[in-house]
């Protein structure tokens, strides 16, 4: 559907965001003239949300266009691959463009922003697959859709007594299962069960979940991943995205829960896991539903 356009305040070309198109309606067009660069992060605000402040180590959910200043061509758009990225805002993992950028804007504001190669694109491993060059400027219009939560909430489960026990750490996050006598010493079949059971949506088979976890080879092995140091991850749990005892025990549970998964060798990474440097074996989960698209 065709959307009129408006410029933001100011003439066309230079080297902040004077001049920068940007369209009207739920999928918004940005028009960048090429040779466009910038010195320093800076950032526009488009419309007022009226939302929660966003702060430092909050985790979102945004939609976002994309372009490559140099060639003023899209390189990037989540509206139309309807796929909304979710972003913690930390300076440990987040693009200095981003976290400058969208810490101390509101929810529902659509804000431009304009990243140099210092605060982006040279910190991007996969810059040459987005037909990025070392010293490129990368224009954003982001959508601040949501704050995403960061971890389960709701009613406390019993949990079975064959599960290992999981155990936390002392800001009270999953850490890792310890077996107990009732603990089986095989996963013959792969399962699920809920600690805390959230009031959300069920999830959907083929969902592309916001979660936070810990993954561990059972019943009490090494603990391989875990996200709870850097923030809630984005998984799909499409079949053949996924390791299928996410794919067919995850869909069903309501968001916000915290869920314990445990997959057999054939429904985690089969028997060539160790020959392919993934983690060999039964596996066991706590998943934190978070956020679901």
């Amino acid at each position: 559907m065709a959307t009129a356009s408006f410029v933001l305040a100011g003439c066309g070309g230079g080297t902040d965001l004077d001049g920068i198109e940007v369209s009207k309606g739920s999928t918004p067009k940005v028009t960048v003239e090429q040779d466009y660069t910038t010195e320093k992060t800076e950032s526009r605000v488009v419309s007022e949300g009226g939302g929660d402040e966003v702060a430092d180590g909050d985790t979102i959910k945004i939609n976002y266009v994309a372009v490559n200043g140099r060639t003023g061509k899209e390189f990037d758009n989540s509206f139309e691959n309807e796929t909304p990225m979710t972003l913690t805002l930390n300076e440990k993992t987040a693009l200095p463009g981003f976290y400058k950028g969208l810490v101390g804007q509101d929810i529902g504001s659509r804000v431009l922003v304009s990243v140099p190669a210092k605060d982006g694109v040279s910190l991007l491993q996969s810059a040459d697959s987005l037909g990025l060059e070392k010293d490129d400027t990368m224009v954003f219009l982001f959508d601040l859709v949501s704050k995403v939560p960061t971890e389960a909430s709701g009613k406390a489960m019993k949990a079975p007594a064959s599960l290992p026990k999981l155990t936390y750490d002392k800001d009270k996050h999953p850490a890792k299962f310890a077996k107990t006598k009732k603990t089986p010493a095989e996963v013959k079949k792969s399962d699920s069960a809920v600690l805390i059971k959230g009031s959300g949506e069920k999830v959907a088979k083929g969902a592309t979940l916001s979660v936070q976890y810990v993954g561990q080879q059972y019943p009490d092995g090494k603990v391989f991943d875990q996200s709870w140091a850097t923030g809630p991850r984005q998984i799909s749990i499409a079949e053949g995205s996924a390791i299928p005892c996410w794919s067919d025990q995850i869909p069903g549970h309501t968001l916000g829960s915290r869920v314990v998964v445990t997959c057999s060798t054939d429904d985690a990474y089969g028997k060539d896991a160790k020959k392919n440097g993934q983690p060999d074996g039964p596996l066991i989960f706590v998943v934190d539903l978070l956020d679901a698209s």
